[in-house]
């Protein structure tokens, strides 16, 4: 072999291993980051199993709902939050298209079945806010069917509050560079090609559209009852970790470790009616809405 292939294929070689330990460095910096966000939300996993025990002794209902954009973080933060409580006493609910028998009945019908005995949280992943976003936007309900709805919804709510069930509303707001990543890598990741939808692809196309039904249903569903959190989602354990404060602070319980800080970050964590401000000051100065 010619002295000038053998060096070519030393160097090839050389570059080579270098972009295998490049790799395996990377890993191994994700791998210490990652466990060290997981060791910072432990304290407050542990508050989490003290409110649940709190909320059986009380025999107290709490439902958490989890919406926003897909690829927002809400599946991830529900592991998070259920991570070690107990499972005899919450259950997460995903329900999917309705039967034709479900399509009958009054819409919270199959919502309100799932709802929590007392002692339990129930988490929705996606919640009756179906109809005001991904239904709105794709025409799976009509006018009148999302105009009843809307009008409906505060009440219902409001009925649910006045009846001693905790409820919380949570809404994680993802950035539309963001989405596009995490479709990005949902669809070159074998582990994560399961959770790329139909719906999914038409996110990136239909985002003003979801950003307008977003504006119209915090507008209208943002109650002194029933109030939105915002999540701002881009850094995922900073929206994890501020979703689990949120909920802690939601239960005036007895707290496990009273030194903790349970106050969400003020970036991260804005209230419903303080992303309204902003999605309003957005039109007004740009003639539209931002996120």
């Amino acid at each position: 072999m010619a002295d000038s292939t053998i060096l070519e294929h030393i160097g090839r070689d050389s570059l080579v291993g270098q972009t295998e330990k490049e790799s395996q460095k990377k890993s191994y910096e994700n791998f210490v980051k990652q466990s060290s966000e997981e060791k910072e939300l432990k304290p407050f996993q542990a508050e989490l199993i003290r409110l649940q025990q709190y909320l059986e002794d009380h025999q107290k209902r709490m439902i958490i709902v989890f919406e926003g954009r897909d690829a927002a973080g809400k599946g991830g933060t529900i592991r998070r939050v259920t991570r070690y409580m107990n499972e005899k006493h919450y259950r997460i609910v995903a329900l999917g298209k309705p039967s034709e028998e479900q399509r009958t009945q009054w819409y919270f019908q199959k919502y309100v079945s799932q709802f929590p005995r007392g002692g339990e949280i129930v988490l929705f992943d996606r919640s009756w806010y179906n109809r005001a976003m991904v239904e709105r936007v794709f025409g799976f309900c009509t006018e009148t069917e999302y105009e009843n709805f809307m009008r409906g919804v505060v009440g219902f709510e409001r009925d649910l509050v006045r009846q001693d069930t905790i409820l919380l509303k949570l809404y994680f707001s993802v950035t539309k560079e963001e989405q596009a990543r995490r479709f990005e890598r949902r669809a070159t990741d074998p582990l994560r090609q399961w959770k790329l939808s139909e719906v999914d692809l038409q996110a990136q196309e239909r985002w003003d559209d979801f950003t307008n039904v977003k504006y119209e249903m915090l507008k209208r569903t943002n109650t002194i009852e029933a109030p939105w959190s915002v999540i701002r989602s881009n850094d995922k354990h900073l929206a994890r970790l501020n979703a689990i404060k949120v909920i802690l602070n939601a239960v005036s319980y007895p707290r496990l470790d009273p030194d903790l800080e349970y106050a969400p970050d003020p970036n991260v964590v804005i209230s419903g009616s303080r992303e309204l401000e902003k999605m309003e000051a957005q039109r007004i100065q740009k003639g539209h809405f931002i996120a």
